[in-house]
């Protein structure tokens, strides 16, 4: 307990204690939701985590294709579209941990040979936008009244080169750490080396989705080095800041 209170305590003095819907001493960006948005899918929700946002829609339970209809469950898809351009490598990996996470809630079972769709469109990516894409994504399904065990969030935790953990980081915030090129010459990387500047953001990002019931871990993804201590650091503290999700989504949909 000591030592959650000494990590809480280390988390505000970096990046402050945010704003009142998530209750004093939250460090989490500003959110905001809107449900029921479109017209044309059976659930849609904006959502926005400072100034990252992202708009979902959700289609179905509805008939699926023979090719990829399930005998036992429903048949859950998504699709990520980016600001610009068609979707990347990156898209490709998002929706697949997105999935993932919407698979382990939503109680396919009770609706067999259907499809469920969940379409994520990005707004403005201002850091953390993965976690947006999964509370969008939470909201949507909510609204389409596609059943689930539980509902889920997203948080995302950075770790700067000195171990500070920031939760919720922005794009700059969470740009892993680099050698960036000042010179020319085939020098040796490192310290030692002119011709070399550290880039010093983030030494490692970690993303969790978290469920509502007991704050158990459905999916995580990391970039950089961290050690397994601040790894159980960063979960914790993404499983801490998910009661402010979560009592956000409750005073949301009660509005």
């Amino acid at each position: 307990m000591e030592e959650e209170m000494h990590t809480d305590a280390k988390i505000r003095a970096e990046i402050g204690t945010g704003c009142s819907p998530r209750g004093p001493g939250c460090s989490l960006r500003h959110f905001a939701c809107e449900q029921n948005l479109l017209s044309r899918p059976d659930g849609s929700a904006s959502f926005l985590q400072g100034d990252t946002s992202v708009l979902a829609g959700v289609y179905g339970p509805a008939e699926v294709k023979v090719s990829k209809e399930i005998f036992n469950k429903a048949t859950l898809e998504v699709i990520l579209r980016p600001k610009i351009g068609l979707p990347g490598v990156a898209e490709k990996s998002r929706e697949r941990l997105i999935r993932n996470t919407c698979e382990a809630v939503v109680l396919g079972t009770l609706h067999p040979r259907t499809s469920i769709t969940v379409v994520l469109q990005v707004v403005s990516d201002a850091g953390s936008l993965l976690a947006c894409c999964l509370n969008a994504a939470c909201m949507a399904l909510v609204d389409a009244g596609v059943p689930m065990r539980a509902l889920f969030c997203g948080v995302t935790c950075a770790l700067d080169s000195d171990g500070t953990l920031v939760l919720d980081p922005t794009s700059k915030q969470e740009k892993v750490s680099t050698w960036l090129w000042k010179g020319r010459g085939l020098e040796a990387k490192g310290p030692e080396s002119p011709q070399w500047d550290w880039l010093q953001e983030a030494r490692a990002v970690l993303t969790f989705a978290l469920d509502s019931v007991e704050r158990k871990l459905l999916m995580s993804s990391t970039k950089g080095l961290y050690s397994d201590s601040e790894l159980q650091q960063c979960l914790a503290a993404a499983q801490a800041a998910s009661q402010h999700v979560f009592r956000f989504y409750r005073e949301s949909l009660q509005r």
